[in-house]
């Protein structure tokens, strides 16, 4: 996994990195990311992204949701505030009032955000956490003129140009989704049909949760949330990808996201999560 920062740190101290390197480091690689990139990279900015105390997260709205519904954000669910889900485990209304700092689209920080409950969290077959706020989209737009970055509702195709916006680095990675995976394993935990990027998304400790934007766009295809550290056969920070027919591939280097396309079919009026919708394939408790 991109590691909740807190992990990533004890690997920067560890490995003798320390801090001031990782924050240098933040604005040369942050300016390598995004050269190069698509001319619509213009249509990606910070605006409605946000950071929580050890990840990277979005304010996320359907394409069916009203302005007058309670507000979203979507991180991973490996960033959940109580600890990683276990392999099978579906959290729904789990009481909570986490902060997220929203940034506007300049990446400056212009309010606080509060959490009233965990509406699902999970991280099998996907990696994904929704929080619901206690504030609406109309209420921030009035208060922060910052409007929610809307999920697709269709899959999508490889080639696409993309951004990962990371919230709590602050920090743009541009690059193109190079395919899908039929199963990508980490450790005890499996994820289906996710998104392989091209190499130039070289996504760090911290980005977690991150919104994949489509650059056409401007709309939510994914959430990052992992990469291959040190060349490892499907360990933990070593994703491997397992093909239909149980063959095992091994990319030192290369990150991945999980595909959100799926999430706006389980939810219906108000923002509501319900489970039991035709056409929801989330994994259900």
């Amino acid at each position: 996994m991109n590691k909740p920062l807190l992990a990533a740190l004890a690997t920067l101290v560890i490995t003798g990195a320390g801090m001031a390197p990782a924050a240098a480091a933040t604005a040369a690689e942050g300016a390598t990311a995004t050269k190069g990139a698509a001319p619509s990279i213009k249509a990606v900015n910070f605006a409605g992204t946000v950071s929580l105390s050890n990840c990277s997260g979005s304010v996320i709205r359907f394409p069916n949701s009203a302005d007058s519904d309670p507000a979203l954000v979507m991180t991973n669910g490996h960033c959940l505030e109580t600890g990683f889900p276990d392999p099978g485990e579906v959290i729904v209304g789990q009481s909570s009032s986490r902060t997220f700092g929203l940034l506007n689209s300049s990446a400056t920080r212009v309010g606080t955000l509060r959490a009233s409950k965990v509406v699902y969290s999970t991280m099998t077959d996907t990696d994904v956490t929704l929080y619901q706020l206690t504030t609406t989209y109309a209420k921030i737009k009035s208060t922060y003129g910052i409007s929610a970055l809307t999920l697709q509702d269709t899959h999508p195709a490889a080639g696409t140009a993309v951004t990962v916006v990371s919230g709590y680095w602050k920090r743009t990675y541009a690059c193109n989704i190079d395919g899908f995976v039929y199963r990508l394993k980490e450790g005890d935990w499996t994820w289906k049909d996710s998104v392989r990027y091209t190499s130039a998304c070289q996504t760090i400790g911290g980005t977690s949760g991150s919104p994949v934007i489509d650059n056409a766009t401007g709309k939510v295809v994914a959430v990052n949330n992992t990469g291959n550290e040190d060349g490892e056969r499907c360990t933990e920070n070593n994703p491997c990808e397992v093909d239909a027919n149980g063959n095992v591939t091994v990319r030192e280097g290369i990150n991945y996201a999980e595909e959100t396309y799926n999430i706006p079919a389980c939810f219906t009026t108000g923002n509501k999560l319900d489970l039991t919708l035709s056409g929801c394939t989330l994994p259900k408790p």
